[in-house]
């Protein structure tokens, strides 16, 4: 299956916000140190997708690039045990959410209806960046556009 690409990430942010444009790099923005340092940002700015399957029913958390996803916590709100909380390999993916990890937007799925659930501590800036279908392509955003873009819910699921 191939992935999707960052017109497809356009599209999807052009739906909903006109004016929200993509930011394209020579370099690799595939990790939040390597964003932040080609956007020229705090690393806790980035917007790190993070795609789970909980149960088997994918779940994507956007993360600050400095925190990680507490799996405990996604446990504790599905009601299920640690163990069926899983990040999805490579193929699950692009499969499942349409793009490579290092890539994956927080916006434009290959499968509809994703629950996504924002990072509370990312409402401590006005911008923050997320990957737009690519390893070199990002695009910034505050958070209030963030939450309208995406529909998510900020919840706190970051390891304390």
């Amino acid at each position: 299956m191939q992935p999707l690409t960052p017109d497809d990430v356009r599209r999807a942010l052009h739906a909903v916000d006109p004016s929200i444009e993509l930011l394209h790099f020579e370099e690799s923005t595939a990790t939040s140190e390597l964003a932040a340092a080609a956007i020229g940002c705090e690393v806790a700015q980035i917007a790190k997708s993070i795609c789970l399957l909980v149960n088997g029913t994918p779940v994507l958390v956007v993360m600050s690039g400095t925190r990680q996803v507490d799996d405990k916590k996604v446990a504790a709100l599905y009601e299920v045990g640690r163990k069926k909380v899983k990040m999805a390999k490579a193929d699950e993916c692009i499969e499942i959410f349409g793009y490579p990890p290092g890539g994956v937007p927080p916006v434009g799925h290959r499968t509809e209806g994703i629950t996504i659930y924002l990072d509370e501590s990312l409402h401590h800036f006005e911008r923050i960046y997320a990957a737009a279908g690519s390893a070199s392509v990002n695009f910034g955003v505050s958070p209030h556009q963030l939450e309208t873009i995406t529909g998510g819910q900020w919840i706190d699921l970051a390891k304390d």
